[in-house]
């Protein structure tokens, strides 16, 4: 799912998405509360009218955005307090009002609340955020009302595998429609990672959506969706494509490198987006070096569709029942 934090995927428009095979996005809770505003979009006809994107979206509960960037937080039964990282305004939100906020967003998947465990952190306070991430969840099925909407419960328990396995069995037992794993790729080594999702997904419904959340690099996604993960989002592709890192067959080139100053060849010449079709690395070079808004387009564009045409692959494999004939290497230009 391309990320659009803030109603928006960064350098694109909805047509991009959509020429690029993009089937469902992700929004923010936490910054379309501060900022427009939940009651102003849904004043305005909802996420979809007001973005102009006429497919899916999935809005996060905005649970890790409250503790990732606020110092400033109380956490209570009830919920949380935090202040705006805009204004400094304070705010509370609860199990309750991430539900109420999301349905007024009119987003097609939303997410339960809850307390997204740091890394590292030991048993015992793992195991603390955990039965109040399970709390919280039976709180957002109560308050949740079925129509248009799928609610998605959390499962956390950071990197005890004693506790994915708790986690999991409490949550799934609630019965949502589909189950995201939390508390990952939040600075673990990569082994570590692949080894809680594997474990946690295995303790999931093979009936329903599992999610694995804000993954990640091309290898992630290719090695977490042989262990049974359906769906992902991360920034990476478009935070990359930024700072000059465009993703290709084997790996990732950095266009600011002087040795694409004179290059006349696309970025990757087995990739069919806009920016391959019609422009030279040189030129692209050129752009984000004179610090060009068109840079910014044209490099976004080209590792979305990457990273669209790569999950294509992946399901394709899928579907033919045969192994991932494709690798990638963690290597830069």
């Amino acid at each position: 799912m391309p990320v659009g934090t803030q109603a928006t995927v960064k350098a694109l428009t909805p047509e991009n998405l959509e020429s690029i095979g993009a089937q469902i996005i992700l929004g923010n809770t936490y910054h379309l509360y501060l900022r427009p505003g939940h009651e102003l979009i849904q004043s305005l006809g909802g996420l979809h009218s007001f973005m102009n994107w006429h497919h899916p979206i999935l809005t996060d509960s905005g649970g890790y955005q409250v503790f990732s960037l606020n110092k400033l937080t109380k956490v209570t039964e009830e919920g949380v307090n935090f202040k705006s990282h805009i204004d400094g305004s304070s705010h509370f939100i609860s199990p309750e009002k991430a539900i109420e906020i999301q349905k007024a967003l009119g987003a097609d998947i939303i997410m339960a609340f809850d307390e997204p465990t740091p890394y590292p952190s030991d048993l015992s306070t793992t195991k603390k955020s955990l039965q109040l991430t399970t709390r919280w969840a039976k709180r957002c099925k109560d308050t949740f009302q079925p129509g248009n909407q799928s609610l998605f419960g959390i499962v956390q328990g950071g990197m005890h595998s004693s506790l994915r396995k708790e986690s999991a069995e409490q949550i799934t037992a609630l019965d949502f429609s589909g189950y995201a794993i939390g508390g990952l790729s939040v600075g673990e080594e990569k082994n570590l990672m692949n080894e809680m999702t594997e474990l946690t997904t295995s303790f999931l419904p093979t009936k329903k959506p599992r999610y694995l959340m804000g993954v990640g690099t091309p290898e992630n996604l290719l090695t977490c969706s042989s262990m049974g993960v359906d769906m992902f989002d991360c920034v990476m592709p478009t935070r990359n494509a930024r700072n000059g890192y465009l993703f290709v067959n084997g790996g990732k080139i950095n266009i600011k490198n002087s040795q694409y100053q004179n290059d006349p060849e696309p970025v990757d010449s087995n990739c069919c987006c806009y920016t391959c079709k019609n422009y030279s690395r040189a030129y692209l070079r050129h752009l984000i070096m004179a610090g060009e808004i068109l840079a910014m387009h044209l490099l976004t564009l080209h590792n979305s569709t990457f990273y669209q045409t790569w999950m294509k692959r992946i399901r394709q494999a899928i579907e033919d029942d045969i192994p991932f004939s494709f690798a990638w290497e963690e290597t830069a230009e």
